[in-house]
């Protein structure tokens, strides 16, 4: 937990650094107080994102376990079988 918080407060100081260093030299001048706010933003959608792709993953990997206990429970069985 203390990673993750981690990384979400080092992710927002980076993204906040590069739109202060990016947006100038693409000549948006943007308030620090907006420069802020996008990056809350887009904090919460990296946010969303890793939840999101945390669950899928999460459930492919609950349906390739369960499709591969039967075969690893007849292996087991198999060498039991010849000891």
């Amino acid at each position: 937990m203390i990673e993750a918080m981690i990384n979400v407060l080092i992710g927002y100081g980076v993204a906040v650094t590069s739109q202060i260093i990016v947006f100038p030299l693409l000549d948006m001048e943007v308030a620090l107080s907006k420069n802020l706010l996008i990056g809350v933003i887009f904090t919460v959608i990296s946010l969303v994102r890793s939840y999101v792709l945390r669950r899928i993953f999460t459930r492919f990997r609950f349906f390739r376990t369960k499709d591969i206990q039967p075969i690893l429970r007849r292996e087991h069985e198999s060498i039991r079988h010849r000891e």
